[in-house]
């Protein structure tokens, strides 16, 4: 039974296909259940800037790893993977068609391959992460003396990786770039899987992007933020998602209010263009207009 999989930017319309495959496949009688492949429409709480589907959406089609964590809880790759294969066995031992949508290039691949994480250690980690925390310039200056390939691979501001790197080259004494982990290998798991990718150009990409930031703040970012801080103390993955990262700048006093939208819309399009690299070094993703992919997987 094949395994079908939408994914793409941010923006890109994803969502709005799948949703429209999943329908034509069921009106023609091949049962279809969507599994959210993202790390942030997983928590409950976390609708406006996650852009999830809707209730009423969710009513009419079966979605899978939608609302099934709490904010406080932390969830890693190999963590969504577990999560994610027990779901597509479960939606292929009902007979029908798993439709996988996602824009992360890494929970994408930690599924749908045999990727190897490299070990953890949460003592290890929060003791980098002490050591570093008001220093990420200087974290990714120490990973590059240490593992430049590593450290040319990471952004020097996006101190979370920078530190995982450096978790694995203290856990295992051996460069986290030369991690023998399977990326360099595109192959599935699933032999039956069909991937389909959607790129809109960027001057529609980056419109989008903006009119969807604006869009979050409008429907009560701020105010969903307030209401998720209150719940007590969130996952160092809920609180990096974004735009919530960005609502509780403001709520802390360190960003205007004014500026929310085009602060949660720059960061958008900067994730939005390492998503793009992602998927274009992958050999089975070739951009496709939406109306062709929709064509293409409803006869699928």
């Amino acid at each position: 039974m094949t395994v079908l999989a939408v994914v793409g930017p941010t923006a890109s319309g994803k969502s709005a296909a799948a949703v429209e495959i999943a329908r034509a496949r069921v009106a023609a009688g091949r049962p279809t259940e969507v599994v959210a492949v993202d790390a942030f429409t997983v928590y409950r709480g976390m609708d406006i800037a996650t852009a999830k589907p809707t209730t009423a959406v969710r009513a009419e089609l079966p979605h899978h790893l939608v609302d099934v964590l709490a904010p406080h809880e932390q969830l890693t790759a190999a963590g969504f993977r577990r999560l994610a294969r027990q779901t597509i066995d479960g939606v292929r031992a009902r007979g029908a068609t798993p439709l996988l949508v996602g824009g992360s290039g890494l929970y994408f691949r930690a599924v749908v391959d045999p990727l190897a994480f490299p070990p953890t250690d949460p003592a290890v980690r929060a003791a980098i992460e002490r050591r570093w925390a008001d220093d990420p310039t200087g974290a990714h200056a120490h990973l590059a003396a240490r593992d430049p390939d590593a450290a040319a691979r990471i952004e020097p501001g996006n101190l979370r990786r920078t530190v995982r790197a450096l978790e694995v080259i203290e856990l295992t004494g051996t460069s986290f770039s030369g991690f023998d982990d399977g990326f360099e290998r595109y192959e599935s798991i699933y032999l039956d899987l069909e991937v389909g990718y959607l790129e809109p150009d960027p001057a529609t990409l980056r419109d989008r992007i903006d009119r969807r930031a604006a869009a979050m703040v409008e429907q009560g970012l701020l105010d969903e933020a307030r209401r998720l801080r209150g719940t007590g103390a969130l996952s160092r993955t809920a609180a990096q998602a974004i735009g919530y990262a960005e609502a509780f700048m403001v709520l802390d006093g360190r960003l205007a209010e004014e500026q929310l939208a085009p602060a949660i819309a720059r960061r958008t399009w900067r994730y939005a263009k390492r998503q793009r690299s992602w998927f274009r070094a992958d050999p089975r993703c070739t951009a496709e207009e939406a109306g062709e992919l929709i064509a293409r997987f409803t006869a699928a």
